[in-house]
């Protein structure tokens, strides 16, 4: 374990907090009118998967836990669990789905995926930065709208929802990235 200050966390580190580990889903600065800046953090109980919002002052230090990077790849879903296999050994390991929380439909089979580890027990995914997916529903470009102008929705393969340029029509597959789920560029 490693103190730190509250405003280096970052999304995917591992911390201890009142006795309990949580993964940090999202942290935000926020500057008051007048006093000191707070980081609000989003973060989730390793254990029970409960989602926690917390607030630090920048000075305050937090314990953050030492994660071993392990690569998997995604087979499937079982249940509420995502199968991954160990690319090296073959052996499976199951973790539970809400590790991903609302990155979940941005998982793909076979996907490498990065596992942080604490004592051999996951506590965080990451998927790749960028996926590629099909556009299966764009709505019509708008007459007169420019390309510089608006973005427009359309659905995904994976049933998500983006903003994507107008020229993007149904039938084309796109780079996502996974982070946040926005449109990145049209795939090659």
């Amino acid at each position: 374990m490693a103190k730190m200050q509250a405003n280096q966390m970052r999304a995917g580190m591992v911390i201890e907090f009142e006795g309990a580990r949580y993964t940090i889903l999202k942290q935000n600065i926020m500057i008051p009118g007048k006093g000191a800046a707070v980081i609000q953090v989003e973060m989730r109980n390793v254990k029970t998967g409960a989602k926690k919002d917390q607030r630090w002052r920048t000075a305050d230090t937090v314990e953050r836990l030492t994660t071993e990077d392990k690569e998997f790849t995604y087979s499937y879903t079982d249940g509420t669990n995502l199968v991954l296999m160990d690319p090296e050994s073959f052996e499976q390991t199951m973790v539970p789905q809400d590790i991903l929380g609302d990155r979940l439909p941005y998982l793909q089979e076979n996907m490498t995926v990065n596992v942080k580890l604490i004592e051999g027990e996951p506590v965080s995914m990451d998927l790749p930065e960028t996926i590629v997916l099909e556009v299966v529903e764009a709505d019509p470009v708008v007459k007169g709208q420019t390309a510089s102008s608006s973005y427009k929705p359309a659905v995904m393969s994976n049933g998500v929802k983006v903003m994507v340029p107008p020229f993007i029509t149904a039938g084309e597959k796109i780079v996502v990235k996974t982070a946040d789920g926005t449109y990145y560029e049209r795939a090659k």
